[in-house]
């Protein structure tokens, strides 16, 4: 089909049509482009014709459904070839053969335009931009196919309608992204973005203009724009990437600018869409790869949960990142607050991951993963890339991930083979394979795969064989390392690497042993024997050896006796890993005949503990030799300390009644503490404290040692005495902490110990909120200073820094005040202390420092944060409504006893009336306005708190507006309560008015305006006006008008008075207490049809419900 000339071409078309058409149907879209069409700027309209009804009745298809999108782009661009090119015979003339390609173009961007002013909600909007992407794409190439074979080296694209109608289409669509009206903008952004990702190409004068036009998009302050606008930046700089720097069409510089601003507004955008849309649209690069990745901790739950659904499949193989890189994204995922997260980087470990070991390609876009039959090899290299020597440990990733692993393939489970060949060829690998396996069939499910244990693992009996083998070729690989201490390096780490491997095969047999059934008892004695002589080799790893422990405490009988029998062999062994002490000195003939544990007696300080043995005449050393014997002796003795305290921790039972534990604890725990030798005194300090955890006299003996240790101690040891100290707490009771006060001093002194140290001030943190949460700690007067100094400890600078403190503040705080009414009461009662303190701490620090702000925030946030926490109606009541929980249809939560706010309010009036400076007094005055008023409170506290709100009313402490609209706020939703107290008093039978000597307030105030009585004068004139439709707002101390007082109304003289200076109409010229009494003494309410608007609205603030008068 031949084209048309350029003469023919520009001819304007008189066909007119009768019929009118227009773009979309009216009834989908016009009301939702009412509110933006006006900010189009519309070509002038030309009359109406035939081409124009043809492509309209298209578009208005094409916003219906996708479904027909293919067919609709073949009949568009049958009219669009009708219009470019000549009919090649009489016969396929059709009636848009009379326009040209000018008319055809102008047609369709009018078209084009009527979506502009479409609103996001609309789904029209979104099905017609896809349709103009596909049709400009089908253009195109049908175009390229009719001009046959195109040079894509060529420096400039070929001129075809297709590339004609793209350009004019983008030139008219540019200038709208400047639009004022934020749905134009969002709608030009989206189909100048569709467009970058729909073309293979696109020409040079174009990309540019596309370029600055959208980076001026990603600054906008709507975040659907931004969204929309790095859509195309992200493909704009993949390409720029891919041109390559030799290439004339790269601009290398410009490419790299764009990805900087793209990674910059990635890290830095405040909305979650153009995060989560830069994610999956900027290219995967070595540069931006690290910043991709960062994603992981991402606040927003679906941008971390695309970051393993859609970046890392779409990155291929997992083994190019780095093991530090595989590591981080399986913790972050596997162990992410969100359950799709999780589940997201579990479906990637166990279908993605697994098919890159096991040589399965990845799938192409948009096709399943295919799942290749189960590869023991493969299981085994993943393991390997996820370094599960490191992280197979305790509190490791690997555990977890194969957790998941097992229960998401059920396939790899029945593959799996654990014979009599794969004990004797253990890796690290296979050996953390079979003990996730054992664990996962043991802890899931509720038992339904234990008959897989029953099938694939050996008895007992060949697990023992199997250990006894693999602790020897352990203890030959650590003897081997200490006798050929090698000078080359890469030697030396080599038997590094294997020690380290065969101490994580024990381990993990050891794992296995752990939970395995010892009904058997050929196989129970033969394991008992083996880990029994295991425990008395002197070069066992610290590791191995707790856990033999805890298998042997798990072998002996859980009852006393068992546990007698458990310490017994225990201390045995280290009675012999004591003796390598003396069988390397060559006296163990000396002393070979005695077999009792005081053979183990501590020989660690040296001349200090003089022996027997120490009288006998042995040769002298040299200074090498006995620098060499002492740290033999300190190694050995720090063994046998440490067998201990594994020991210790498997023990429940009393220590007084357990022989073995007593000599244990005189013969080696206390030497050790009074050893001169650092290591050993902290290690016997750890092993003391577990010996008290078993007898209370032995803890409170020792507490002043303790103590003393903390005192003066370093770091380290001041956590341990720390964590010493709360378990003691915890086990005996608090009755220990009131019978020594010095003991709470050192918990005061480690929670103020940020600025020295941090660690230590985190472990204070911990320690004291858990003896507050678990109500260890009872006394008022000790639970008030440590929440005190916890409440500062949260707030003050000094803590901004130490995130581990923050966090655990963050969560223990609301926890704790919401989960019991008392605790409410203890905040409130030490709430404006520690308030206190902290105004002392701002106005401690430089005004001028810039970082004032950000290290610490406003005293009138922690005074709400401090209302907050004592807001009794988000406190936990059994058989009621939860924390958090509060509804507007709940009655019952909005009526509960809000006796706890009536406290804080007296507390805060008594600090009214003290000797506070005035900034001071305006920071807790405003909390009365925030301050919960129950009417099902105590009745004798509301009265009382309302007959102090009154007085305090008549004698203003503050004479600044906000002030005195928090306390007049109060003042009327008491008066109301009382009001309604005392009509029900009144009403009942029989009874008079029983509150005639108590102060009231009037709640008949009138709509009208009610100015001061003339003869008051301004100082007297504390006055807040209020418009009929306001309430009294919060006003921050910059609003606050330079006279002190509140001038809101509208203007119109239609204000009401409230203070008192000025009263009622009908009670003016009365006293404040007596405006709301009528001569026989009753109270005055406002009768029918009178409009209470305002106390309504001075309620209404706090949801309120009105009370019945």
């Amino acid at each position: 089909m031949p084209p048309r000339s350029s003469t023919k071409s520009t001819r304007t078309s008189t066909t007119a049509s009768t019929k009118s058409s227009g773009g979309f149907n009216p009834r989908a879209s016009t009301a939702s482009r009412a509110s933006s069409a006006a900010n189009v700027d519309y070509p002038t309209e030309t009359p109406d014709n035939a081409l124009r009804t043809q492509v309209a009745t298209v578009f208005r298809e094409a916003q219906k459904t996708t479904a027909s999108h293919r067919k609709l782009i073949v009949k568009m661009r049958k009219i669009q070839e009708a219009c470019c090119f000549e009919p090649t015979s009489a016969k396929n003339k059709s009636a848009a053969s009379d326009f040209s390609e000018d008319d055809f173009n102008t047609e369709f961007v009018r078209g084009v335009l009527r979506v502009m002013p479409i609103k996001k909600s609309e789904g029209v909007g979104e099905k017609t931009i896809r349709f103009i992407g596909l049709f400009l794409r089908h253009a195109v190439e049908k175009d390229n196919e009719a001009m046959g074979e195109v040079d894509e080296d060529a420096s400039t694209m070929p001129e075809t309608p297709g590339t004609r109608l793209t350009g004019v289409l983008i030139e008219t669509i540019l200038p709208l992204m400047t639009a004022k009206d934020k749905f134009v903008r969002y709608r030009s952004t989206q189909l100048i973005s569709h467009i970058i990702n729909s073309l293979d190409a696109i020409d040079d004068d174009l990309f540019q203009k596309l370029r600055s036009g959208l980076l001026k998009r990603i600054r906008d302050k709507e975040a659907m724009v931004r969204a929309q606008a790095v859509l195309g930046l992200g493909r704009l700089a993949g390409n720029q990437i891919e041109a390559g720097p030799d290439s004339d069409d790269s601009d290398d510089d410009g490419a790299v600018g764009l990805l900087e601003k793209l990674l910059e507004v990635l890290q830095n955008d405040p909305s979650a869409d153009v995060r989560r849309s830069l994610l999956v649209n900027l290219p995967i690069l070595s540069n931006t790869l690290p910043y991709l990745l960062e994603r992981a901790r991402d606040q927003d739950a679906a941008t971390r949960r695309a970051v393993y659904a859609r970046l890392l499949p779409a990155l291929g193989d997992f083994r190019h990142l780095s093991l530090s890189m595989r590591e981080k994204i399986l913790r972050f995922g596997l162990r992410d607050r969100d359950e799709t997260v999780r589940k997201a980087a579990g479906r990637l470990f166990r279908e993605r991951w697994i098919e890159d070991c096991a040589g399965t390609p990845p799938p192409a876009d948009g096709q399943q993963v295919e799942i290749s039959p189960p590869s023991v090899d493969a299981l085994l290299e993943l393991l390997e890339r996820i370094d599960v020597v490191n992280s197979g440990v305790e509190n490791g990733v690997a555990l977890e991930a194969m957790r998941g692993f097992w229960e998401g393939r059920p396939d790899y489970r029945e593959a799996v083979v654990f014979d009599d060949a794969f004990f004797e060829t253990l890796s690290a690998e296979s050996a953390f394979l079979c003990r996730s396996f054992n664990d996962f069939c043991r802890s899931e499910g509720n038992g339904k795969f234990e008959a897989l244990i029953e099938e694939k693992l050996p008895e007992v009996t060949k697990v023992a064989f199997y250990l006894e083998r693999y602790i020897k070729v352990l203890i030959d690989a650590i003897k081997r390392a200490e006798e050929h201490q090698v000078d080359d390096e890469d030697e030396q780490g080599e038997e590094e690497g294997d020690t380290v491997e065969q101490e994580f095969i024990v381990e993990q047999l050891l794992h296995i042993a752990l939970t395995l059934d010892y009904s058997d008892e050929v196989g129970r004695r033969k394991m008992f024997a083996l880990l029994r002589q295991t425990l008395s080799i002197p070069e066992l790893p610290d590791e191995v050896t707790k856990l033999t422990v805890d298998v042997l405490r798990d072998m002996c009988a859980p009852d006393p006796k068992g546990e007698k029998e458990f310490c017994s062999i225990v201390l045995e062994s280290v009675a012999d890993v004591h003796d390598t002490i003396l069988d390397d000195n060559g006296e163990g003939d000396a002393d070979g005949d005695d077999e009792s544990f005081h053979s183990a007696r501590s020989e660690v300080s040296g001349d200090s503990t003089p022996t027997k043995r120490g009288k006998t005449k042995t040769p002298e050393l040299s200074e090498e030799e006995a620098a060499a014997k002492a740290i033999k002796e300190i190694t050995i003795n720090m063994k046998c300390l440490h067998i201990v305290q594994s020991m210790l921790s498997n023990v429940a039972g009393d220590l007084q009644q357990n022989d073995h534990l007593v000599a244990m604890l005189n013969n080696l725990v206390v030497p050790a503490v009074r050893s001169h030798e650092a290591p050993v005194r902290e290690r016997g300090l750890v092993c003391l404290g577990l010996c008290s955890l078993l007898d209370r006299s032995l803890a409170e003996e020792n507490l002043m040692l303790f103590m003393h240790f903390f005192s003066k101690g370093h770091t380290a040891l001041q956590i341990t005495a720390l964590h010493i100290l709360t378990d003691i707490l915890n086990v005996h009771g608090a009755q220990l902490l009131s019978a020594n006060p010095a003991l709470l001093k050192v918990y005061i002194k480690a929670l103020r110990s940020g600025a020295k140290s941090p660690e230590v001030q985190a472990a204070a943190t911990v320690a004291a909120s858990k003896l507050l949460l678990g109500r260890v700690v009872s006394d008022h007067q000790v639970s008030g200073e440590l929440l005190k100094t916890l409440v500062v400890a949260y707030f003050e600078p000094a803590s901004s820094d130490n995130q581990s403190v923050r966090q655990a503040l963050n969560y223990f705080l609301p926890v704790f005040c919401y989960s019991r009414r008392e605790n409410q009461e203890l905040m409130a009662s030490i709430a404006l202390d520690a308030l206190h303190m902290l105004y002392n701490v701002r106005e401690g620090l430089d005004d001028d420092d810039a970082d004032v702000e950000d290290e610490m925030v406003s005293l009138s946030t922690i005074g709400a944060c401090l209302v907050d926490w004592t807001d009794p109606r988000k406190c936990y009541s059994p058989g009621g409504a939860t924390a958090g929980l509060l509804l507007e249809t709940d009655k019952k939560v909005a009526n509960v006893n809000g006796d706890v706010h009536l406290e804080f309010a007296k507390n805060i009036l008594e600090k009214l009336d003290g000797n506070l400076n005035k900034e001071e007094k305006k920071i807790i005055a405003s909390l009365l306005g925030k301050l919960y008023i129950s009417p099902t409170s105590s009745e004798d506290l509301l009265r009382e708190v309302f007959a102090d709100i009154s007085d305090m009313v008549d004698h203003p402490p503050l004479s600044d507006a906000p002030s005195r609209n928090a306390l007049y706020k109060i003042h009327v939703s008491l008066g109301k309560i009382i009001n309604a107290l005392d009509a029900t008093a009144s009403a009942a039978p029989g009874a008079g008015y029983a509150g005639s000597s108590r102060r009231s307030v009037s709640v008949s105030t009138s709509r009208r305006s009610v100015s001061a009585a003339p003869e008051a004068t301004a100082a007297d004139r504390t006055a807040v006006l209020l418009n009929d439709d306001e309430v009294i707002k919060e006003e921050s101390e910059e609003d606050t008008m330079g006279d002190g007082t509140a001038t809101e109304g509208d203007g119109d003289g239609d204000d009401t008075v409230i203070g008192p200076g000025s009263t009622s109409r009908r009670n003016r010229g009365k006293t404040p207490a007596a405006a709301g009494r009528s001569s026989t003494g009753t109270v005055a309410s406002a009768a029918p049809g009178e409009d209470d608007s305002l106390v309504d609205d001075l309620l209404s603030e706090d949801g309120e419900e009105d009370v019945t008068m």
